[in-house]
């Protein structure tokens, strides 16, 4: 090595040294000239001799020639003899760079022997161990860092550890784990639900979903007001339908938090139940009429269930919300020109806001064209500058063109959006296929998406989407080899198994195999209320008329939709009960009277308006 280069990264070293051994105080006293006038720094005496400071050096030379081993035994050993906090973070550091855990480890270990009251060498060496998957070796750094953290801080710690222990490769040793350590934090008052929950969340990801049920109702039992188990019941609701009976218990209370509420309408939303979702998105903006976000939700959910008209009142909510100036104390304290952890905060929400206020003026737009003011739908989209969203813009674009029988300039702007790699070419040919559908050019669209599926062999949902348009060519044995397909790829993608098991019940074919394929799609998404309108679907067609309606109407009271609402008319007719059948039908009408398979149905029941 060079002299000159000696020289340079010496001098880059005296800094680095003195940021690490005294903080930034000390980097700004080496810098007095910065600003001549500032007060000066007091003189502060440090333990930086010439040994320590040449022995930093060569740590640091070894480290900048690809040296990580050396240089985190030298910068250790110094951490050693100095107690320094900063040196025994640096030589962690260096290990992990280096993606050496178990030197990481020692360091940590290390730091705590030296410097025992350190919570930060605690919490690296809790991080380092989980990291390294070792969760038998938690047990006492866990109870060290649990007793030494705060206790206005230690329920909040318990509630986040079974999200860090999930990825355990053996997860019961990691639950087993966790018990014993919280086992003193469950006598409590201040912690007993939070480990309590902590327990059963962690008995969960290790498979025991029954246990943790279990667990979930004592603790609601014995505090009826906590929101943690109604916060866990909402994710066991997949796997354990029952679990949502805790969650309506807790949203009785007086004292039910609104985010309890905004999260149990998410998971209903998920699993398609969207007239429950809406009841529960109603409650929250009138609770919190002046928080935005339910607003954007539940206009999006109106648009979905074909009420433009309510979609617009609560989007344009959203929208003066987002939009309302800050109050004078809060714009204020952002202009000061200081930089802070809120400011970051404030920048988070602002780019959030951004991003809400996009998807409003595309929902506004989707409302619009909906109720046929192409005018309006276009001034929304007008609003709109943000290159991330630009196929999204154009294909909303491309649909008021096509309602105006322009579809071919519709295309073709979809076509222009620039491709800036593969997936966006794969969207834009998604969104180009997505436009073809919906104007009932089948065959287009089926070269459009077998053009997709050879440029990305393999994809299920270009899979998925090619046969649903097959249906529609009435290609049934090409539509049923591409559902097969699709579940040989993802064998949990239960509406491939709707798909196909519906498709059957509805030529009146194989019906036993069909309603195996259905059924086995509710197992994978219990309560779909597709999936249980196609499980009604296959009972009528075997001649099990009144559990078919008992289906069809629960499928119905989750999600009013029209082909829902035509087949369990249909079914109602059939009975004789045909007073109750055009009032169905009256009710789904209204929802969406242009829907092809309630015009059908009616028209060939003789019962068209």
């Amino acid at each position: 090595m060079s002299s000159l280069h000696v020289r340079r990264l010496a001098a880059w070293t005296r800094a680095a040294v003195a940021a690490l051994l005294f903080g930034t105080a000390a980097a700004a006293g080496a810098q007095a000239t910065a600003d001549e006038g500032a007060p000066k720094p007091p003189v502060v005496n440090s333990s930086l001799d010439a040994a320590l400071f040449y022995q930093l050096l060569i740590g640091e030379i070894e480290l900048r020639s690809g040296q990580p081993g050396a240089a985190y035994d030298i910068v250790l050993d110094a951490a050693r003899r100095t107690r320094d906090e900063q040196l025994f973070r640096h030589a962690t550091e260096i290990a992990l760079r280096a993606r050496a855990g178990d030197q990481a480890l020692a360091a940590t270990r290390a730091w705590r022997a030296a410097r025992p009251e350190s919570l930060e060498a605690l919490r690296l060496q809790v991080q380092i161990l989980i990291a390294l998957n070792r969760p038998g070796d938690l047990a006492e750094p866990l109870r060290a860092l649990l007793q030494a953290t705060p206790p206005g801080e230690r329920a909040g710690l318990i509630a986040s550890l079974p999200r860090a222990l999930q990825r355990s490769a053996d997860k019961r040793l990691a639950a087993t784990t966790l018990d014993a350590v919280l086992e003193p934090y469950t006598r409590d008052a201040t912690t007993r639900v939070a480990a309590q929950i902590a327990s059963a969340r962690m008995w969960a990801v290790a498979g025991e979903v029954d246990r943790a049920l279990k667990t979930v109702r004592q603790v609601q039992a014995e505090d009826p007001a906590a929101p943690g188990p109604a916060l866990l019941a909402l994710d066991l609701m997949p796997l354990r339908p029952e679990a949502e009976a805790l969650v309506v218990a807790y949203l009785k209370g007086p004292a039910a938090e609104p985010e309890v509420r905004r999260a149990y309408a998410g998971r209903l939303i998920d699993s398609q139940r969207l007239g429950d979702a809406m009841a529960q998105l109603e409650i929250a903006t009138r609770q919190q009429p002046d928080f935005a976000p339910p607003w954007l939700t539940m206009g999006a959910l109106q648009l979905e269930m074909r009420r433009p008209q309510d979609a617009e009142v609560s989007l344009q909510r959203f929208v003066q919300l987002v939009q309302q100036p800050k109050p004078p104390a809060e714009a204020a304290s952002g202009a000061a020109g200081t930089k802070s952890a809120a400011d970051d905060d404030d920048a988070m929400a602002g780019a959030a806001a951004e991003a809400g206020l996009t998807q409003a003026w595309l929902l506004l737009a989707q409302a619009a064209e909906m109720r046929g003011d192409y005018a309006a739908a276009e001034a929304w989209l007008a609003r709109i500058d943000n290159p991330q969203r630009a196929l999204e813009v154009q294909a909303r674009r491309a649909s008021l063109l096509a309602r105006q029988g322009r579809l071919e300039e519709g295309r073709e702007l979809i076509r222009r959006v620039p491709g800036r790699d593969p997936a966006d070419v794969r969207a834009k040919l998604m969104v180009e296929a997505q436009l073809l559908r919906e104007q009932h050019q089948w065959q287009a669209a089926a070269e459009v998406l077998a053009d997709a599926s050879r440029r990305f062999p393999n994809d299920a949902d270009l899979l998925y989407e090619q046969s649903m348009v097959a249906e529609k060519l009435e290609q049934f044995d090409v539509m049923e080899r591409l559902l097969r397909e699709v579940i040989a790829l993802q064998p949990e993608r239960a509406h491939a198994y709707n798909a196909l098991g519906y498709s059957l019940a509805d030529r009146n074919q194989r019906l036993p195999e069909a309603k195996a394929l259905i059924e086995r799609a509710l197992e994978l998404a219990p309560g779909d209320p597709f999936i249980t309108d196609s499980l009604g679907w296959v009972e009528f067609r075997l001649g099990n008329r009144d559990k078919a309606v008992e289906l069809l109407r629960q499928a119905a009271q989750a999600r009013p939709d029209a082909e829902i609402g035509a087949h369990l008319g249909e079914v109602l007719w059939t009975m004789g009960r045909r007073d109750e059948a055009r009032k169905v039908w009256a009710e789904a009408r209204s929802r969406d009277a242009d829907n092809e398979v309630l015009r059908e149905t009616m028209k060939r029941l003789g019962a068209a308006p």
